[in-house]
């Protein structure tokens, strides 16, 4: 059995909650509106000074957050660039593209949405989805795999096989090399 003398609860109101142990109704009364919306406004971050540094970090934060969206974008045109190590390997271009994309949609998120400053509540809602999506995407992984095992015959028919493919480069090679001999 517990001992319920030594609680260290308040006793139970019927007014809401705005802080641990606190609540809207004093003594009785009910405060105004605007009184009892301002520890709410406060908590959520959106306190009614605004003068000062905001809670989301300010305008450094954003100005920082922006420059680095700035760069991240360049480093994706640099992809297509002449200097870009990899250029006979498009998978690399993509796979770095990709990520590039990802730090950028993450920077947007966390710091333009305020996810980062939001409460814990929002792993409920994000880790799930992101489970999920990353599920579904492996899911299609034997789809993708396997779309040219079992086709219909027309389909056959018009599918570009591997060596097209290196006939229609040799092709756009030689009339690349026409071309630059008859500017000469």
């Amino acid at each position: 059995m517990s001992d319920h003398s030594h609680s260290t609860q308040p006793p139970a109101t019927h007014a809401p909650v705005t802080r641990p142990g606190e609540t809207t109704e004093v003594h009785g009364t009910v405060p105004h509106a605007h009184a009892a919306a301002a520890p709410a406004a406060h908590a959520a971050g959106h306190g009614g000074d605004h003068g000062g540094e905001h809670a989301h970090g300010g305008l450094g934060t954003y100005l920082m957050v922006f420059l680095a969206l700035c760069v991240l974008t360049t480093m994706s045109f640099f992809t297509y660039s002449s200097a870009w190590p990899w250029r006979d390997q498009p998978q690399v271009g993509w796979a770095f593209m990709m990520a590039v994309s990802c730090t950028k949609a993450m920077l947007v998120v966390l710091f333009f949405m305020h996810v980062l400053w939001e409460a814990n509540w929002k792993y409920v809602l994000t880790i799930p989805a992101a489970m999920m999506a990353v599920f579904l995407a492996l899911m299609l992984v034997p789809d993708v795999g396997m779309r040219t095992r079992m086709v219909a015959q027309e389909r056959a028919l018009y599918m570009p096989r591997q060596s097209d493919v290196r006939l229609m480069e040799r092709a756009a090679e030689a009339g690349n090399a026409e071309r630059g001999g008859e500017a000469h």
